[in-house]
């Protein structure tokens, strides 16, 4: 049974960060700040999918994220609401049908532990369907590049009170449209998958910048959410960059000033920009230190 209307969803955002106090160098007693961290159990029709342990910021969107990018339901009409009780660390999910995951045994048969923050999981339905829909070519301008990195740099502001988290973004052109942060980049991820799927967002065109490093598992989900163009300030790993040559990602990794690499997908950016090489490669040490 498929409905024609969005999931309701609660509205149970925790607080990003908490007071403590700690001791500096010199003795001295510091009012500071730190980033949540709370278990989350997403249950499908009661049936428990899995935990993740996030900042709890958007938990709603987190999970139907979750189930999006892991391909564990097709349909965001498929679910009928989401709730959040942090008394019992829950996101419970009700599907309109109320028969849980369809295909359940199959498709959770097989677990991998990924290298995301706090541990990842793929399961084996995510790696089957990865190649269905291989993405279009994009193109990229290196003047929007740096405009974009520019921008980026008013956002992370729970990294800058707290620290302790990965930033991810879904870009278009130089523009920031949704900004998340959490505890883990897989996390951040999946909340903005979820915000897609519920505003019907495509990702054509759309740029997905993370904070952390590119791997085979952030890959695959903007891969799920149809983005092309994957940008990082952090590095990538070899299994990424072979699934990213696979998909047709876009790849530009250690990217900070004006400097960056481009893994994959050169022939799709423009080097409209080129800075002069004395001052390259002075920003390169500094990006490199």
């Amino acid at each position: 049974m498929t409905s024609t209307l969005e999931p309701l969803l609660s509205s149970a955002g925790l607080r990003p960060t908490h007071p403590v106090e700690a001791i500096d160098e010199f003795g001295t007693k510091r009012d500071m700040r730190v980033a949540g961290e709370f278990p989350l159990t997403i249950k499908v029709d009661d049936r428990e999918v899995v935990t993740l342990m996030t900042l709890g910021t958007y938990p709603e969107l987190l999970a139907l994220g979750y189930l999006r990018n892991q391909r564990l339901v097709e349909s965001v009409y498929d679910i009928k609401s989401i709730k959040v009780d942090w008394d019992r660390e829950t996101a419970f999910v009700e599907t309109h049908a109320g028969e849980g995951i369809i295909d359940w045994e199959n498709k959770l048969s097989k677990r991998t532990v990924t290298t995301g923050c706090g541990q990842g999981t793929v399961f084996s339905c995510t790696l089957d369907k990865i190649y269905e829909n291989p993405l279009p070519k994009a193109f990229i301008r290196q003047s929007t590049l740096y405009g974009l990195l520019s921008n980026i740099a008013k956002f992370n502001e729970i990294y800058k009170q707290a620290g302790a988290v990965h930033g991810c973004a879904l870009c278009e052109d130089t523009n920031i449209e949704i900004f998340v942060e959490d505890v883990g980049r897989h996390n951040a991820a999946d909340t903005i998958a979820g915000q897609m799927w519920m505003d019907g967002t495509s990702g054509e065109g759309k740029i997905f910048y993370t904070t952390g490093r590119l791997t085979s598992e952030i890959v695959m989900k903007v891969a799920h959410m149809g983005i092309p163009i994957l940008l990082s300030r952090s590095g990538i790993t070899y299994m990424g960059l072979e699934l990213a040559q696979d998909l047709r990602v876009t790849m530009i990794a250690r990217a900070k000033g004006r400097h960056f690499l481009v893994y994959n997908g050169s022939d799709t950016v423009e080097y409209d920009q080129v800075p002069e090489r004395r001052a390259a490669v002075a920003n390169r040490q500094v990006a490199v230190g």
